[in-house]
């Protein structure tokens, strides 16, 4: 048995609490991983309200997270890549939390840390950093276009931003005041999110953008489709639906171990940073959740755990 945090029943915090869970030897191309760090995500709270029952099953009582570091303490059979002791970061298998002493992991949606990454760093790369690699791989810009990131301050955001600019994509980052600075520091171009957004885009790309990156929705994806330049490619994580019916498309996520591996070297070479801002004991798990759901975190939030 082990100790996870989780929800018992879709709703609000109040159905959050810790509970002890039996985790099974791991599988066919699975690897058991004593967990140093999990990731949380607004997905996390989504999920636990319900608002994901069609895409993101769940057996209650769910533990919450999906993405975590760790090392490795089983690995079952077929696994050729990781062995028990390895130092790894990854997506958690489907029926599986990252909120837990120990969770399970496909080999196939895991990859080594870099000794020189962090646990916490390393924790944040499979949802948000992975999303941006990803984004960026489907939008298929070159060096020298112009990409709008509508909604730029969150940790997807801030991410596409670091590996655009490394790309030499110039960016039009839109976010509130309180992120400025968080996107001037990725070398992007800060545009205020109030009511004359699309305004100041048009000004600053009058030939309209080469690529929109959306992770709003509603209006605001409406009138970011509206300033790309004929033919550009539109992509939100946000409303893929929207994004289709407007000649886009959602992201198509690979999670694979050699995206993970690709984003892990970025991290470790200096180019991509995951902006962890808060870090919480798996005590805190309640919390740290709390203050993603509040919208008002400050990078990445991670769970650490005592070792």
């Amino acid at each position: 048995m082990v100790l996870a945090y989780g929800f018992t029943e879709y709703g609000g915090p109040a159905t959050q609490s810790f509970f002890d869970v039996s985790l099974p030897p791991p599988g066919a191309g699975q690897i058991v991983v004593s967990v140093r760090a999990a990731g949380v995500n607004p997905a996390d709270w989504k999920v636990r309200a319900g608002t994901r029952k069609d895409t993101v099953p769940v057996t209650l009582p769910a533990v919450l997270g999906r993405e975590v570091s760790g090392v490795v303490t089983a690995v079952g059979p077929r696994v050729t890549e990781f062995e028990v002791g390895d130092e790894v970061f990854g997506s958690t298998a489907t029926g599986f939390g990252g909120y837990t002493e120990a969770t399970v992991l496909n080999a196939s949606q895991a990859a080594h840390k870099p000794s020189s990454v962090s646990w916490a760093d390393a924790a944040v790369i499979p949802v948000a950093c992975g999303t941006a690699y990803d984004a960026l791989h489907d939008l298929g810009l070159a060096a020298g276009a112009t990409l709008l990131v509508l909604g730029a301050g969150g940790g997807v955001g801030t991410s596409t931003l670091a590996l655009a600019r490394a790309r030499g994509i110039t960016v039009l980052g839109v976010a509130s005041e309180s992120k400025q600075a968080a996107v001037e520091a990725t070398g992007s171009l800060w545009v205020d999110s109030g009511d004359l957004w699309a305004n100041a885009v048009a000004a600053l790309a009058p030939s309209g953008v080469d690529g929109v990156f959306d992770l709003v929705g509603g209006e605001t994806l409406q009138q970011g489709a509206a300033l790309r330049r004929p033919g550009a490619p539109l992509i939100s994580v946000a409303d893929p639906v929207a994004a289709t019916a407007l000649g886009g498309s959602g992201v198509e996520r690979r999670r694979t171990t050699a995206v993970f591996s690709a984003v892990a070297e970025l991290v470790a070479d200096g180019s991509l940073d995951p902006a962890v801002g808060q870090c919480f004991s798996f005590e805190q798990a309640g919390s740290a959740l709390a203050g993603v759901e509040s919208g008002h975190s400050a990078g990445k939030v991670v769970i650490e755990f005592d070792q």
